[in-house]
């Protein structure tokens, strides 16, 4: 894990108020700082539903910061749908406990880098159009989150 970007929870809910009004500066929307906001929405914006909601959300703060949404770039929605699993499995196995010690267990875990998705998808699919453009199934082993819970 690398230096701590979020020491308090004030930190987290910062980032994520500026997220959803889009005024986060490019530079802080960090990997951590991805988690960071899906932590923060799935504990104190139950009303969104993410799994519907964050392809929207992701896209329209890509292009407040001058990302564009293409076939290359911006929004991905297979990597986006299953770390909203991820995230939301590391909070339920954490209640009460402060959403940047949440966010830390995430980061210290193999899921804190990017590269987890690879056990699950090879290259060649996690970065094609299609897993871009929609949900598509890993084809390396089936992502079954209470393994990954284990590991």
């Amino acid at each position: 894990m690398q230096g701590r970007q979020f020491s308090n929870d004030n930190d987290i809910a910062r980032v994520g108020r500026k997220f959803l009004d889009l005024s986060l500066p490019k530079p802080e929307w960090t990997h951590a700082a991805h988690f960071a906001v899906t932590l923060w929405l799935m504990r104190h914006r139950p009303d969104i539903d993410l799994e519907e909601k964050m392809p929207g959300l992701i896209r329209a703060f890509n292009e407040a910061t001058g990302t564009p949404n293409t076939d290359t770039g911006g929004y991905h929605e297979t990597i986006t749908q299953a770390s909203l699993g991820v995230a939301r499995m590391v909070l339920a196995s954490a209640p009460g406990r402060p959403l940047h010690e949440v966010l830390d267990m995430l980061l210290a875990s193999p899921l804190g880098d990017s590269k987890w998705l690879l056990t699950y998808w090879s290259r060649e699919r996690l970065f094609s159009v299609e897993a871009r453009r929609g949900w598509l199934a890993p084809d390396l082993k089936p992502l079954v989150y209470d393994e990954i819970a284990s590991t």
